[in-house]
């Protein structure tokens, strides 16, 4: 897999080369900030991008921004965003995009090494890896007019967002793959999520069931 990685933490990025590389991947571009982030992006077309939130020139959501940007422009690029400060509507805007494969991680998340490299696969095939602290700050919501989920089936989708495939759903809740599947059915139906490819389904149930978080978070402010 072809690599652009953009962190301004000169120590995180170098440790992120060696790990990627180590685990066989190639890193074509390391850059600091969120114009030289676009530029590499441009010249190399990597496969996944993984970028700090927040980087020069503003120290904002620069390097969200330009993530932003450039899934506009290639819509298959596949991103993985780091972040030290959890905010979940970053993660409601870009997931609510069509383009596919898209992670929101804690920095922190990078020192468990295996599950990180696991979400980066999870990501370049175009599912989603939500670091459960995002997650566990969205606001529980329900548009008129669409059924609830229950609580289980939260839980389900939760595992879904995290990057967690049917079979590591069953073993972290401790039921079987086929419950699993059930749940996941009655999710799509709850959501809205048409007839498609499993993996598409899951991807499009979790935008959905973010979008409802947007929903709850502007209704509470009104």
């Amino acid at each position: 897999m072809r690599i652009v990685i953009a962190e301004d933490q000169v120590l995180l990025r170098d440790g992120l080369v060696r790990l990627l590389e180590g685990a066989g991947h190639t890193v074509v571009a390391q850059v600091g900030d969120a114009r030289s982030l676009i530029a590499e992006v441009n010249r190399h077309r990597p496969d996944l991008l993984i970028a700090d939130i927040r980087m020069p020139p503003d120290y904002t959501d620069d390097g969200a921004r330009a993530a932003k940007y450039l899934r506009d422009r290639f819509p298959s690029l596949a991103v993985l965003m780091l972040t030290q400060v959890v905010d979940p509507a970053v993660a409601g805007s870009l997931l609510t995009e069509p383009a596919p494969g898209f992670g929101y991680l804690v920095k922190d998340r990078v020192l468990d090494t295996e599950s990180f490299l696991d979400r980066v696969q999870v990501v370049s095939a175009g599912g989603t890896a939500i670091d459960p602290q995002i997650l566990d700050r969205r606001i529980a919501g329900t548009p008129p007019g669409q059924e609830p989920l229950t609580v289980r089936e939260e839980e389900v989708l939760r595992l879904v967002a995290s990057g967690r495939s049917n079979a590591g759903i069953a073993a972290q809740l401790v039921i079987s793959r086929r419950t699993v599947d059930a749940h996941l059915r009655t999710i799509f139906v709850k959501l809205g999520v048409s007839s498609a490819p499993e993996d598409n389904a899951r991807v499009l149930a979790v935008r959905a069931w973010l979008a409802r978080s947007q929903y709850a978070l502007a209704d509470a402010g009104d």
